[in-house]
């Protein structure tokens, strides 16, 4: 039998705010009716699956909210409309330090999930002979002695997560690799396009298109540049907004909420578009601050769900041991 330890740590665990969803998990819950237009599979398929030329979309909404489970599965609804879709969470992958990113650690993040995930379907030579051509500079940054022509493809391939890790855990390399590699931004784009463009031909199970998701951008941390007194937000995704969209497949960056809703919301739509959002659960009604029951009673659906997931045997009364402390945590929690 499991102790009371053992049961609190299991349910605290279930309720891990970053820890999303895989699609078709059993304690998933439908919230669109109370957070309003919030159907992720009509915003953001209908651009993919309905136009010719390659999409770039930006999704966001408050932390914990919910988009990397609407995100798994949109990923699953594509796929079952045969678009190959290639997802990974930046922050938990190595690819960026939160605290300390610019765009050129997000190209390589592309780059490297998109090798990871392709390299048996399209020649990564484009992609290597960009890497050898500079790896003499590079390699003293890595604190490397690898002999690029005597490794492996499999092995060369791994270097670009190499560079990806020390970026994100080297603090005294950072600058310089990113000066080396901002400098070939254009040629690594037009290498990377060149696989993307091999590998769309020789895609699986009749997919006809390829797409990319890169979650948790709105984890980055809003730095000012002390040179031009810029946020680092408005250096990737507006400075670099046509990088971003160069490349040759369908695009989904989620973007800080926080840019979303300044002054340079304006600047966002003329570059990519409406910025689609995940609204929150509506727990309180705007015009006169009582709380919303319908909101609140879908957070009790959700946190039961959980629970139930966890077969325990427990209800939410002896969970909570009263009602009213249950409506209390969800109406303060502002919602989900």
């Amino acid at each position: 039998m499991a102790t009371s330890t053992e049961v609190l740590k299991r349910i605290f665990n279930a309720f891990d705010p970053f820890r999303p969803l895989p699609a078709g998990d059993q304690g998933y819950v439908d919230c669109r009716e109370v957070r309003g237009d919030g159907d992720i599979l009509f915003q953001l398929s209908r651009e993919i699956v309905y136009s010719d030329p390659m999409t770039c979309q930006l999704y966001t909404g408050h932390r914990g909210a919910g988009k990397s489970t609407e995100l798994l599965k949109l990923k699953k609804y594509l796929e079952d409309e045969k678009f190959y879709v290639v997802y990974f969470a930046a922050d938990d992958e190595n690819d960026i330090d939160p605290e300390d990113t610019q765009y050129t650690e997000l190209l390589l993040a592309c780059t490297r999930h998109l090798l990871k995930s392709l390299k048996d379907k399209a020649n990564p030579n484009p992609l290597l002979n960009w890497l050898k051509k500079r790896w003499e500079s590079i390699k003293d940054l890595l604190l490397t002695e690898i002999d690029f022509d005597n490794l492996t493809i499999e092995a060369q391939i791994s270097l670009f997560g190499k560079i990806t890790a020390t970026l994100r855990t080297a603090p005294n390399a950072r600058q310089r690799i990113r000066e080396q590699v901002e400098s070939n931004t254009v040629s690594l784009i037009e290498a990377l396009n060149d696989f993307i463009d091999e590998a769309k031909g020789k895609l699986p199970d009749g997919c006809s298109q390829l797409v990319v998701i890169a979650d948790n951008l709105d984890r980055i941390v809003p730095i000012i540049d002390l040179e031009s007194k810029r946020l680092n937000h408005d250096q990737i995704f507006i400075d670099r907004s046509e990088q971003l969209k160069k490349l040759n497949c369908h695009l989904i960056y989620t973007v800080p909420i926080s840019l979303v809703y300044s002054e340079r919301a304006t600047i966002l739509e003329d570059r990519y578009g409406a910025v689609q959002a995940l609204p929150m659960i509506i727990v309180r009604n705007r015009e006169n601050g009582q709380p919303y029951q319908p909101g609140i009673d879908k957070l009790k659906e959700l946190i039961d769900k959980r629970l139930q997931t966890l077969d325990l045997g427990l209800s939410l009364t002896q969970v909570f041991g009263d009602d009213r402390v249950l409506n209390d945590l969800c109406t303060i929690s502002g919602g989900i």
